[in-house]
């Protein structure tokens, strides 16, 4: 698998310096100050392109470009925001980058409640705490009829849960779920974020994937003439939040979606710590069945937790057997190589590492993107990935 590197740009506080010393050679990246959903002038693909080649390294996977609101909710505006998107695609592919990750979640991206949860090891993890979430959604942000969805044992727990938790703890709470984490396209304050929530509360699973599917049978076309790979990120965590409906959680999910618009273009960008958060999901099959689709992959671990909350593992640890995962996505470079194919060779990034050493001390970090344990996770899949190459793939180089 090609070992690449999420980078945010010049003001990431990691480095390409530091991204070559962890051993990547490829970087995963987008255009973070222009992430209003509008189309990406040319001129600033092209030096985000320059400034990554002067450093000796290539762009690999664009993620993301947003997908704007407007065609999540099937708004008058939708077709515009489409017009953008692909305004946005054709400019990377003329780049030369001919990947692109892009996520379909509504409101929240990517949530957790808290940032640096202390572990054994002395190290930080994030964490999603399913109480806590409970309590804010309930009884701070007061969503209209949050209780119908929790059992009556859950609102009691989140209710005593409440009682425990300083105003300090709930602003940092908040702060964590609505603020905005690293990538994500919309920050709010707690009336924004209700208000916000209006446009997908009423929304069932179905009206959702169908404005997907009407979002993918405009953009399908356009990447099949550019020769770009889409990859949908699944949700994360991929079940509901805030009464909002999620599509992009399980096997069911993904059959769906690739059926709507059934062309190499629409594929997948599969995240083992996103589908590894329902106990349902079995990795290793899903990665056989989708294979032929899956064109990026996020690698990581969780640890499910008896409450239904969950942690960042480390990466070989947790509930995913990252080995079985590994052994299936050679097994498919490996058949798409022997099949001539020249998108043989699958991306992969380490994802959501520890908070360690050094890190830990230092001003700025975006949560889960700190050097430290994303390159401790990427050494430990690289040792994975060449003893299984020795072994099974000879042929198969390690990049």
């Amino acid at each position: 698998m090609r070992q690449t590197w999420r980078w945010f740009g010049e003001n990431d506080p990691v480095t390409l310096d530091h991204v070559k010393q962890a051993g990547a050679v490829g970087i995963v990246s987008a255009l973070h100050h222009i992430y209003d959903g509008s189309a990406w002038p040319q001129a600033e693909v092209d030096r985000r392109r320059a400034v990554i080649e002067a450093a000796g390294l290539t762009w690999d996977v664009v993620e993301s470009i947003p997908v704007r609101n407007e065609i999540k909710i099937a708004d008058a505006g939708r077709d515009r925001a489409i017009a953008s998107w692909t305004d946005s695609l054709r400019a990377v592919a003329r780049a030369g980058v001919k990947t692109v990750c892009y996520n379909f979640m509504p409101v929240v991206d990517w949530t957790r409640t808290d940032l640096r949860w202390p572990l054994p090891t002395t190290g930080f993890a994030l964490r999603f705490d399913a109480i806590d979430f409970a309590a804010y959604d309930i009884f701070v942000l007061e969503r209209p009829d949050a209780e119908a969805d929790y059992t009556p044992e859950r609102v009691a727990e989140a209710k005593a849960r409440l009682a425990i938790l300083t105003p300090e703890q709930i602003a940092t709470i908040e702060r964590n779920l609505i603020a905005g984490l690293p990538a994500t396209e919309r920050k709010f304050d707690r009336p924004a974020f209700k208000q916000a929530l209006l446009d997908f509360t009423s929304m069932s699973d179905d009206e959702l994937r169908g404005n997907l599917l009407y979002f993918l049978k405009a953009v399908g076309p356009v990447a099949d003439e550019l020769g770009v790979r889409l990859a949908i990120h699944p949700d994360d965590p991929p079940f509901s939040l805030f009464g909002m409906p999620r599509i992009v959680s399980t096997p069911s999910d993904v059959r769906q979606i690739l059926r709507a618009y059934d062309s190499p273009s629409n594929g997948l960008t599969f995240c083992t710590g996103s589908y590894g958060a329902r106990a349902d999901n079995d990795l290793p099959a899903m990665v056989r069945e989708f294979a032929d689709r899956i064109h990026f992959a996020h690698l990581r671990n969780v640890t499910m937790q008896p409450d239904g909350s969950f942690y960042e593992a480390e990466h070989l640890e947790g509930g995913t057997d990252m080995v079985a995962v590994l052994d299936a996505f050679l097994a498919e470079q490996q058949r798409r190589k022997d099949a001539g194919r020249e998108d043989w060779l699958i991306p992969m990034r380490p994802d959501h590492g520890h908070l360690l050493a050094d890190d830990i001390g230092k001003d700025r970090i975006n949560p889960g993107y700190s050097l430290i344990g994303r390159l401790k996770g990427l050494a430990e899949l690289r040792g994975i990935m060449r003893a299984l190459g020795a072994t099974k793939y000879p042929d198969l180089p390690l990049h």
